[in-house]
């Protein structure tokens, strides 16, 4: 990075920069340790030659420190996949439940969201499908950007159950909803899936939604179709045409790139997810308001009573436990 030149391609040297910052996420948490270790084997010298309560006590905080990092970095290496380390391209649709069902995609879009900001990530809402005129959403895919996302929200991916009282019944009465989540790794350029023009058909429409006159004027959503595979992706969400272009392809990329991998590997596990029915009997998690509260992962047996502040982002426990099993 310190020769002559190096940014004379930007392009290189955005990945030289990438691949070294990969590196130093785990050297320098070592070296951290390394350093902690060297202050306590310095104390225990010195503590041989007489009792020091306070350095003990700094020492034993110390111990405890490294234990808590050399934890932490344990549980990262279980985050080995390919793709791990990736920014990640999260989907959320709405299945079977009517507007209780596009009201909880909804739910699930905003938990996701307060999730990411708690773990200091960077997130962008790429394109939402509106619900009907009470609200809530179809579809919507964003992006979530920050080390190891894509690790993190692969615990994600899978069909999740609400049973609540409806707000939409007059008799409030029961309803159980489905929503889907589907995570892919945002692996922009890094992947060799060729995009020519003759496989693509593109169709602009006037987007829907909120935006003004500049929604209602000009046809600036995009859906991009993929003609071989037949997968299709829309977006609205950027004001200009082109920007959606943008972020349609990136999409598009993704999903072929998953096909791609799904061939690679002669498995269909990841695939199938989005392919079964978002219903009763296929769901990953349990979110239950009533009779009682509690959220459940049915793949872990973890639960929770705390569903209100799962349902505001606190959900790492329950990523992180299914990581650690999945591993062990």
């Amino acid at each position: 990075m310190a020769e002559p030149g190096f940014w004379d391609s930007r392009e290189a040297a955005m990945k030289v920069i990438e691949e070294n910052n990969s590196v130093k996420a785990w050297l320098e948490p070592i070296a951290e340790v390394e350093g902690r270790l060297e202050n306590v084997r310095i104390a225990l010298e010195l503590l041989e030659a007489g009792p020091d309560p306070e350095l003990l006590e700094e020492s034993t905080a110390t111990l405890a420190q490294i234990e808590k990092k050399l934890d932490r970095l344990e549980f990262i290496q279980m985050l080995s996949g390919r793709h791990d380390r990736n920014d990640a391209i999260l989907t959320i649709r709405s299945g079977a439940g009517g507007q209780d069902s596009q009201d909880w995609a909804e739910m699930l879009m905003k938990m996701y969201l307060h999730w990411a900001e708690k773990q200091d990530f960077q997130t962008e809402v790429l394109t939402v499908s509106e619900g009907g005129v009470e609200g809530g959403i179809r579809e919507a895919v964003m992006t979530v950007k920050g080390p190891w996302a894509y690790g993190y929200l692969r615990a994600e991916g899978g069909i999740h159950r609400l049973v609540r009282k409806s707000p939409f019944d007059q008799n409030h009465r029961r309803h159980t909803s489905f929503a889907s989540v589907f995570p892919l790794p945002d692996i922009e350029d890094d992947i060799e899936i060729e995009l020519s023009d003759d496989e693509i058909r593109v169709d602009t429409f006037r987007a829907s939604g909120a935006g003004g006159q500049h929604v209602n004027k000009t046809s600036s959503a995009v859906r991009m179709t993929h003609i071989p595979s037949g997968i299709s992706v829309t977006c609205q969400n950027q004001r200009s045409q082109h920007r959606n272009r943008e972020v349609a392809r990136r999409i598009l990329k993704a999903r072929l790139y998953e096909l791609e991998e799904e061939k690679r590997r002669e498995e269909k596990a990841k695939l199938e997810k989005t392919k079964k029915d978002v219903s009763w009997g296929n769901q990953i998690r349990s979110y239950v308001m009533h009779p009682y509260r509690m959220v459940k992962d049915h793949r872990t047996g973890m639960e929770t009573s705390s569903i209100d502040d799962f349902l505001a982002g606190d959900i790492q426990g329950f990523i992180e436990e299914y990581l650690r099993q999945s591993s062990e």
